[in-house]
């Protein structure tokens, strides 16, 4: 594809997206310059398609793998420091070495993308093509999440409708045996991938006794519906199928775990989700080719693009480039604890990316509010506020390090960044023992990005000896506590009763099952609290619950006041987003 003379400066994400889907290249041609053949399409419109995962991977499969080189960040400001932006400036810069580099990026949630945060196509000269498709449902996937998931939700409500209404004899006249599920423990709520605070919290089935069970419910958002972790986690089909009947949707009267399977549900919702097991083909503005697969969301969800990407990139390519969600703290510690459990797959490179702008909010700068200017602060030099803030990037630093990556700091040139504020993170990055380099990839593309580029290559060179946390064998209480104190910073964990209660039923599960920690923590601060910025101390990290995710093979631990349901703020995105009824493109998205 060609280099486009575009200023994004004077141009939104979606006009630059616009006028470089003109010369994007056909589908079939960049899958055959990825090494795949026309039958391991499956067409899904004009300019995307899904790769046949089965019959890809069962050709490619037994070869060595290439280098996997990680993104994740430092801990953001509200309004995100460009991290999949990085991502997709990282495989330009890549492809303008003349190396041969393929992505995985996640698909963007309804959620944000007509919130605060936009799109996550990227931006600038970094965007993944076609960006409308992208961030308006792509090829389903996040829409078969959800009728899946609210299936398993309609089986449940049923079964505890039928349960009330008949005896066992017109139970067992009907096929059904009784479950006597507890509706005080049920453990699934239904999902809608959009923020919808209001719907946090219902009370469901009221009416008579034909309209259903009369309970309390709500809704969270789709991608942290264990449906997506286990799309994020799978092997393949099989593996996927297996997972999704060993969820539990809720316990017995007698505290028996009740299962999708149990409600004879499990073949359905996986039928529904059947063709999210292949991941979906784009590209970067520059033509280089991206697999799109699992959700967003490392706060509340696993948020990592698939084990199944992961493994079919690096063998179809010398560098892969994968995403993990929101800061080391929270995205890359699942990619390196759980994610690469899963995969067997090793990082040769992290990359962390970094912004002055947050720098300064950690470094005790004005508080950076969505849909608000940007306080002057933040426009002109202030070294002091700079130097305070690298502490959190120090932070960053030494998780990854304690990995045994070498990092490579990236810092996400802003227009207003300084010469003297650029060298100065470069000396901190470098004190302590990371790679740096600063990109110019949102103005310039992969041009922009050579210097980012050279320094992961660097790094992949001498890439360590990757170590996990913690081993599974340790007890549960074990392993959150080693997060939370070597990983998040706390002092100590605290526990609620119920959530002390329910570790101590798990742990004899988690020994047996080989059950991953997947906490649940805000990603604004490196705590628990996101009014708490830089790097604190002293903290005690609050367990308010633990959730099971059975098949996905997780326990999630809840800390703190964070909801599995975002919330929608007073200036949306949606407030700008339309369609040209002549010529059918969609409008104002970012």
């Amino acid at each position: 594809m060609q280099a486009f003379r575009l200023d994004p400066t004077v141009m939104a994400d979606w006009q630059i997206a616009e006028a470089a889907e003109t010369a994007m290249k056909p589908i079939a041609r960049l899958a055959a310059e990825l090494g795949l053949e026309e039958a391991d399409l499956i067409p899904m419109g004009r300019q995307l398609a899904k790769i046949d995962q089965g019959r890809v991977m069962a050709r490619v499969g037994g070869q060595a793998p290439g280098k996997l080189v990680d993104v994740t960040a430092l801990t953001p400001t509200p309004l995100g420091e460009g991290k999949t932006t990085t991502t997709l400036g990282l495989i330009q810069g890549l492809g303008r070495r003349g190396r041969r580099v393929v992505g995985a990026i996640r698909q963007p949630s309804g959620g944000p993308t007509f919130n605060i945060k936009g799109s996550a196509a990227g931006g600038g000269l970094a965007q993944c093509l076609p960006m409308a498709e992208f961030s308006m449902g792509l090829t389903g996937d996040i829409d078969r999440i959800a009728n899946a998931h609210n299936l398993g939700m309609v089986a449940l409500t049923a079964r505890l409708q039928h349960e009330r209404n008949y005896d066992d004899a017109a139970l067992a006249a009907r096929g059904l045996r009784r479950l006597d599920m507890d509706p005080e423990r049920v453990q699934w709520s239904w999902v809608m991938d959009f923020c919808a605070q209001s719907l946090r919290s219902i009370r469901m089935g009221r009416g008579g006794r034909m309209d259903g069970y009369e309970m309390d419910s709500g809704f969270a958002i789709t991608v942290s519906s264990e449906l997506m972790a286990i799309l994020a986690v799978a092997e393949d089909l099989a593996d996927m199928r297996r997972r999704i009947g060993r969820i539990v949707v809720g316990c017995s009267r007698s505290g028996a775990p009740i299962t999708t399977a149990d409600l004879e549900v499990d073949g359905a919702m996986a039928a529904w989700m059947a063709a999210t097991i292949h991941p979906t083909l784009m590209q970067t503005l520059e033509g280089q080719p991206v697999l799109v697969h699992a959700g967003p969301f490392a706060n509340i969800a696993i948020g990592q693009s698939s084990v199944i990407a992961d493994r079919m990139g690096t063998r179809l390519a010398d560098y892969h480039v994968t995403e993990s969600g929101f800061g080391a703290d929270i995205g890359y510690e699942k990619f390196w604890n759980l994610k690469c459990r899963y995969s067997g797959l090793r990082p040769a490179a992290v990359v962390i990316v970094a912004t002055v702008r947050a720098l300064k909010m950690h470094g005790g700068g004005p508080a950076v509010k969505p849909g608000l200017k940007l306080d002057e602060a933040y426009r002109r030099e202030h070294l002091g506020l700079v130097e305070a803030g690298c502490e959190n990037l120090i932070a960053h630093i030494e998780i990854v390090r304690r990995s045994g990556v070498r990092p490579v700091v990236c810092l996400n040139h802003f227009a207003t960044d300084t010469d003297a504020e650029t060298a100065l993170v470069r000396r901190v990055a470098e004190a302590h023992g990371a790679l740096f380099a600063s990109s110019r990839h949102w103005l310039e593309g992969g041009e922009g990005a050579i210097e980012l580029a050279a320094a992961v290559e660097a790094a992949c060179e001498a890439p360590g000896e990757f170590r996990f946390l913690y081993s599974l064998d340790l007890p549960l209480e074990q392993r959150i506590e080693r997060i939370a104190r070597d990983v998040y910073g706390a002092a100590d964990v605290s526990y609620s009763e119920t959530a002390a209660r329910k570790l101590r039923l798990l742990q004899d599960d988690a020994a047996s099952l080989g059950l991953g920690i997947c906490m649940v923590k805000t990603h604004l601060s490196l705590s628990h609290d996101p009014e708490k910025k830089g790097r604190p101390r002293g903290w005690v990290l609050p367990i308010r619950d633990v959730l099971v995710y059975r098949g996905a093979g997780l326990i999630v631990p809840v800390a703190g006041d964070i909801k599995l349901m975002p919330g929608t703020g007073s200036d949306p995105a949606f407030r700008r987003i339309d369609i040209d009824v002549e010529t059918g493109r969609i409008r104002g998205l970012f």
